[in-house]
């Protein structure tokens, strides 16, 4: 059993679940069955995946986890992207979101490796 808290992985995209339920406060009442829900689903099974892939016992099992985080990583950065193009989230929003997005892209890939 792997302790998910260790991972730095895991702190960024529990951060990422907090900045993307921050910015959708303010989405159009009419997206809260689209993108709203959508974009926090998505967010959530990130962490989520994460956990559960450290609560199993093998490496196979722990990286099948951790691909279906990178998935929902990926899916959720679409989204994000469509919301700012759709006028729903502001600027300085956008620009910080980004960059912490792309940061757990980047440390996710690279646990990922380790695992290949």
């Amino acid at each position: 059993m792997r302790d998910h808290t260790r991972l730095r992985a895991f702190v960024l995209a529990d951060d990422v679940v907090l900045m993307i339920y921050k910015v959708t406060r303010f989405f159009p009442r009419e997206e809260l069955y689209g993108l709203t829900s959508q974009l926090r689903r998505a967010s959530v099974s990130i962490p989520s995946n994460i956990v559960e892939g450290c609560a199993r016992s093998t490496e196979t099992e722990f990286s099948r986890f951790l691909e279906m985080a990178y998935g929902s990583l990926k899916e959720m950065h679409y989204q994000f992207g469509l919301s700012y193009r759709l006028g729903y989230i502001k600027n300085e929003d956008q620009n910080s979101g980004e960059l912490k997005i792309q940061e757990t892209e980047r440390v996710l890939a690279t646990l990922l490796r380790r695992f290949k």
